[in-house]
Protein backbone atom coordinates (compact mmCIF):
# COMPACT_ATOMS: atom_id res chain seq x y z
CA UNK A 1 0.00 0.00 0.00
CA UNK A 2 1.45 3.52 -1.03
CA UNK A 3 1.75 6.13 1.22
CA UNK A 4 2.17 9.67 1.54
CA UNK A 5 5.53 9.61 2.65
CA UNK A 6 7.79 12.04 0.55
CA UNK A 7 11.20 11.55 2.56
CA UNK A 8 14.09 12.41 0.14
CA UNK A 9 12.24 14.32 -2.20
CA UNK A 10 13.33 18.16 -2.54
CA UNK A 11 10.26 20.64 -3.03
CA UNK A 12 10.62 24.38 -3.94
CA UNK A 13 6.73 25.93 -3.63
CA UNK A 14 6.11 29.72 -4.79
CA UNK A 15 4.42 32.32 -2.85
CA UNK A 16 5.19 30.26 0.18
CA UNK A 17 6.62 33.17 2.81
CA UNK A 18 2.80 33.28 4.02
CA UNK A 19 -0.86 31.78 3.97
CA UNK A 20 -1.64 29.09 1.79
CA UNK A 21 1.89 28.64 0.80
CA UNK A 22 3.31 28.62 3.92
CA UNK A 23 1.00 25.74 4.93
CA UNK A 24 1.84 23.68 1.99
CA UNK A 25 5.64 23.96 2.67
CA UNK A 26 5.28 23.04 6.15
CA UNK A 27 2.94 19.87 5.54
CA UNK A 28 5.45 19.06 2.40
CA UNK A 29 8.07 19.16 5.05
CA UNK A 30 6.37 17.22 7.76
CA UNK A 31 5.69 14.75 5.16
CA UNK A 32 9.64 14.26 4.52
CA UNK A 33 10.75 16.57 1.97
CA UNK A 34 13.35 19.34 1.72
CA UNK A 35 11.80 22.62 1.30
CA UNK A 36 12.66 25.90 -0.43
CA UNK A 37 10.53 28.64 0.19
CA UNK A 38 10.26 31.14 -2.80
CA UNK A 39 8.67 34.55 -2.41
CA UNK A 40 9.67 37.98 -3.37
CA UNK A 41 9.08 38.74 0.29
CA UNK A 42 12.49 38.04 1.75
CA UNK A 43 11.67 39.36 5.69
CA UNK A 44 8.29 36.92 5.90
CA UNK A 45 9.88 34.09 3.58
CA UNK A 46 13.41 33.80 6.07
CA UNK A 47 10.81 33.44 8.66
CA UNK A 48 9.19 30.61 7.47
CA UNK A 49 12.16 28.86 6.98
CA UNK A 50 13.19 29.14 10.31
CA UNK A 51 9.82 27.96 11.49
CA UNK A 52 10.43 25.26 9.32
CA UNK A 53 13.97 24.19 10.54
CA UNK A 54 12.82 24.28 14.05
CA UNK A 55 10.52 21.93 13.50
CA UNK A 56 13.48 19.78 12.30
CA UNK A 57 12.90 20.44 8.06
CA UNK A 58 15.56 20.82 5.62
CA UNK A 59 14.56 24.30 4.17
CA UNK A 60 16.18 27.08 2.19
CA UNK A 61 14.84 30.38 0.94
CA UNK A 62 14.71 31.47 -2.47
CA UNK A 63 13.92 35.13 -3.54
CA UNK A 64 11.59 34.80 -6.79
CA UNK A 65 9.24 36.83 -8.82
CA UNK A 66 7.51 34.41 -10.60
CA UNK A 67 7.27 36.55 -13.65
CA UNK A 68 10.57 36.56 -14.35
CA UNK A 69 12.25 33.85 -16.69
CA UNK A 70 15.87 34.18 -15.49
CA UNK A 71 15.07 34.49 -11.61
CA UNK A 72 13.32 30.97 -12.28
CA UNK A 73 16.40 29.29 -14.16
CA UNK A 74 18.18 30.94 -11.02
CA UNK A 75 15.76 29.61 -8.32
CA UNK A 76 15.66 25.94 -9.77
CA UNK A 77 19.52 25.68 -10.27
CA UNK A 78 19.82 27.03 -6.25
CA UNK A 79 17.69 24.43 -4.93
CA UNK A 80 19.50 21.38 -6.96
CA UNK A 81 22.64 22.70 -5.99
CA UNK A 82 21.48 22.88 -2.08
CA UNK A 83 19.35 20.06 -1.69
CA UNK A 84 20.92 17.46 -4.55
CA UNK A 85 18.05 17.44 -6.98
CA UNK A 86 14.52 18.64 -7.49
CA UNK A 87 11.09 16.63 -7.09
CA UNK A 88 8.21 18.47 -6.50
CA UNK A 89 7.04 22.06 -7.90
CA UNK A 90 4.07 23.94 -6.51
CA UNK A 91 3.00 26.87 -8.57
CA UNK A 92 1.46 28.78 -5.58
CA UNK A 93 2.58 32.36 -5.99
CA UNK A 94 -0.92 34.45 -6.87
CA UNK A 95 -2.54 37.48 -6.69
CA UNK A 96 -6.35 38.75 -6.60
CA UNK A 97 -7.91 41.65 -7.48
CA UNK A 98 -11.59 42.51 -6.72
CA UNK A 99 -13.76 44.41 -9.23
CA UNK A 100 -16.47 44.99 -11.31
CA UNK A 101 -16.17 44.51 -14.64
CA UNK A 102 -17.61 47.82 -15.52
CA UNK A 103 -14.77 48.93 -13.46
CA UNK A 104 -11.91 47.17 -13.58
CA UNK A 105 -8.33 48.89 -14.16
CA UNK A 106 -6.14 47.11 -17.02
CA UNK A 107 -3.11 47.93 -15.68
CA UNK A 108 -4.68 46.20 -12.13
CA UNK A 109 -5.38 43.31 -14.44
CA UNK A 110 -2.40 43.05 -15.64
CA UNK A 111 -0.13 42.45 -13.21
CA UNK A 112 -2.77 39.41 -11.92
CA UNK A 113 -2.49 37.67 -15.28
CA UNK A 114 1.26 38.45 -15.44
CA UNK A 115 1.87 36.67 -11.78
CA UNK A 116 -1.46 34.21 -11.86
CA UNK A 117 -0.90 32.92 -15.47
CA UNK A 118 2.82 33.52 -16.97
CA UNK A 119 4.49 33.14 -13.25
CA UNK A 120 2.38 29.78 -13.35
CA UNK A 121 4.05 28.85 -17.06
CA UNK A 122 7.14 29.73 -16.34
CA UNK A 123 7.33 27.64 -13.08
CA UNK A 124 6.30 24.56 -15.79
CA UNK A 125 8.81 25.57 -18.36
CA UNK A 126 11.35 25.37 -15.47
CA UNK A 127 9.93 22.25 -13.79
CA UNK A 128 10.14 20.32 -17.02
CA UNK A 129 14.05 21.50 -17.84
CA UNK A 130 15.31 20.68 -14.70
CA UNK A 131 13.39 17.49 -14.10
CA UNK A 132 13.14 15.96 -17.54
CA UNK A 133 15.69 13.35 -18.62
CA UNK A 134 19.21 15.18 -19.09
CA UNK A 135 18.01 18.09 -16.82
CA UNK A 136 19.42 18.96 -14.06
CA UNK A 137 17.97 17.22 -11.95
CA UNK A 138 16.77 14.47 -14.50
CA UNK A 139 14.32 11.83 -12.17
CA UNK A 140 11.05 13.05 -13.21
CA UNK A 141 8.24 14.66 -10.30
CA UNK A 142 5.46 16.29 -9.85
CA UNK A 143 3.94 19.59 -10.73
CA UNK A 144 1.24 21.00 -8.46
CA UNK A 145 -0.68 24.13 -9.95
CA UNK A 146 -2.69 26.25 -7.45
CA UNK A 147 -5.88 27.64 -9.21
CA UNK A 148 -9.25 27.99 -7.65
CA UNK A 149 -13.24 26.95 -7.24
CA UNK A 150 -13.17 30.41 -9.07
CA UNK A 151 -12.64 28.41 -11.91
CA UNK A 152 -15.39 26.63 -11.74
CA UNK A 153 -18.24 28.53 -10.68
CA UNK A 154 -19.24 32.75 -11.14
CA UNK A 155 -18.83 34.42 -8.32
CA UNK A 156 -19.22 38.17 -8.92
CA UNK A 157 -16.10 40.54 -8.34
CA UNK A 158 -13.57 38.49 -9.36
CA UNK A 159 -13.67 37.75 -12.93
CA UNK A 160 -10.10 38.74 -14.35
CA UNK A 161 -9.26 36.57 -11.22
CA UNK A 162 -11.45 33.83 -12.16
CA UNK A 163 -10.16 34.03 -15.61
CA UNK A 164 -6.88 33.32 -14.58
CA UNK A 165 -7.71 30.42 -12.76
CA UNK A 166 -9.35 29.22 -15.70
CA UNK A 167 -6.08 29.41 -17.55
CA UNK A 168 -3.95 27.66 -14.77
CA UNK A 169 -6.65 24.71 -15.08
CA UNK A 170 -5.60 25.03 -18.83
CA UNK A 171 -2.01 24.79 -18.50
CA UNK A 172 -2.05 21.58 -16.37
CA UNK A 173 -3.71 19.71 -18.28
CA UNK A 174 -1.84 20.98 -21.76
CA UNK A 175 1.80 20.51 -19.65
CA UNK A 176 0.60 16.71 -18.81
CA UNK A 177 -0.27 15.83 -22.13
CA UNK A 178 3.41 17.63 -23.23
CA UNK A 179 5.11 16.01 -20.50
CA UNK A 180 3.68 12.29 -20.95
CA UNK A 181 3.98 12.72 -25.32
CA UNK A 182 7.42 13.62 -24.76
CA UNK A 183 8.60 11.33 -22.25
CA UNK A 184 9.44 14.03 -19.41
CA UNK A 185 8.29 11.99 -16.49
CA UNK A 186 6.83 15.00 -14.41
CA UNK A 187 3.16 14.64 -13.28
CA UNK A 188 1.45 17.77 -13.62
CA UNK A 189 -2.29 18.55 -11.80
CA UNK A 190 -3.88 21.51 -10.13
CA UNK A 191 -6.22 22.04 -7.03
CA UNK A 192 -8.86 24.27 -6.72
CA UNK A 193 -8.92 25.30 -3.51
CA UNK A 194 -12.08 26.97 -1.86
CA UNK A 195 -12.67 30.47 0.23
CA UNK A 196 -9.81 29.82 3.25
CA UNK A 197 -9.57 32.64 5.54
CA UNK A 198 -6.34 33.47 4.63
CA UNK A 199 -5.10 37.38 4.02
CA UNK A 200 -5.48 37.30 0.84
CA UNK A 201 -9.11 35.35 1.53
CA UNK A 202 -10.33 37.75 3.97
CA UNK A 203 -9.26 40.60 1.58
CA UNK A 204 -11.62 39.69 -0.89
CA UNK A 205 -14.45 39.17 1.72
CA UNK A 206 -13.96 42.78 2.95
CA UNK A 207 -13.75 43.88 -0.98
CA UNK A 208 -16.93 42.42 -2.10
CA UNK A 209 -18.62 44.23 0.59
CA UNK A 210 -17.01 47.01 -0.36
CA UNK A 211 -18.68 46.62 -4.06
CA UNK A 212 -21.91 46.56 -2.17
CA UNK A 213 -22.33 42.24 -3.41
CA UNK A 214 -23.12 41.90 0.32
CA UNK A 215 -23.84 43.36 3.34
CA UNK A 216 -20.40 43.17 5.17
CA UNK A 217 -17.69 41.04 5.15
CA UNK A 218 -18.84 38.37 7.33
CA UNK A 219 -22.08 38.13 4.83
CA UNK A 220 -19.78 37.44 1.68
CA UNK A 221 -18.00 35.07 4.06
CA UNK A 222 -21.58 33.59 5.26
CA UNK A 223 -22.43 33.37 1.62
CA UNK A 224 -19.94 31.58 0.69
CA UNK A 225 -20.49 28.74 3.62
CA UNK A 226 -24.29 28.48 2.52
CA UNK A 227 -22.78 27.83 -0.94
CA UNK A 228 -20.40 24.93 0.19
CA UNK A 229 -22.37 21.43 1.16
CA UNK A 230 -20.09 20.70 4.03
CA UNK A 231 -21.18 24.27 5.20
CA UNK A 232 -17.68 25.87 6.08
CA UNK A 233 -15.04 27.62 4.84
CA UNK A 234 -11.84 25.78 3.81
CA UNK A 235 -8.77 25.68 6.00
CA UNK A 236 -4.87 26.19 5.33
CA UNK A 237 -4.23 22.33 6.01
CA UNK A 238 -7.34 20.88 3.60
CA UNK A 239 -5.39 22.41 0.79
CA UNK A 240 -2.21 21.74 1.81
CA UNK A 241 -2.91 17.89 2.56
CA UNK A 242 -4.42 17.75 -1.17
CA UNK A 243 -0.71 18.78 -2.26
CA UNK A 244 1.22 16.46 -0.14
CA UNK A 245 -1.55 13.93 -1.76
CA UNK A 246 -0.85 14.64 -5.55
CA UNK A 247 3.37 14.73 -4.97
CA UNK A 248 3.07 11.54 -3.53
CA UNK A 249 3.53 8.28 -4.76
CA UNK A 250 -0.14 7.60 -3.65
CA UNK A 251 -0.82 9.71 -6.87
CA UNK A 252 1.68 8.51 -9.09
CA UNK A 253 -1.46 6.94 -11.88
CA UNK A 254 -2.35 11.40 -11.57
CA UNK A 255 -1.99 13.86 -14.09
CA UNK A 256 -3.97 16.70 -16.07
CA UNK A 257 -5.94 16.36 -13.35
CA UNK A 258 -7.99 18.94 -11.30
CA UNK A 259 -8.44 18.35 -7.89
CA UNK A 260 -11.59 20.43 -6.02
CA UNK A 261 -10.77 21.13 -2.44
CA UNK A 262 -13.45 23.15 -1.98
CA UNK A 263 -16.36 21.54 0.24
CA UNK A 264 -18.40 20.64 -3.14
CA UNK A 265 -18.99 24.34 -3.27
CA UNK A 266 -17.69 24.19 -7.30
CA UNK A 267 -20.23 20.70 -8.18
Amino acid sequence: MTSYDLSGRKALVTGAAQGLGAGMASALAAAGAAVAVADINDELGHETVEKLRSGGATAEFVHLDVRDDAGWESATASVVAAFGGLDIVVNNAGIEVTDLLIDFDAEAASTLLSVNVLGTALGIKHSFRTMRPGGSAGAGGSVVNIASVAATIAFPGIALYSASKSGIDRLTRVAAAESGKLGYGVRVNCIYPGLTPTAMGNKLAVETAALGLFESPEAAAGAVAELTPLGRLGQVDDMADAVVFLSSDAAKFITGAGLPVDGGMGM
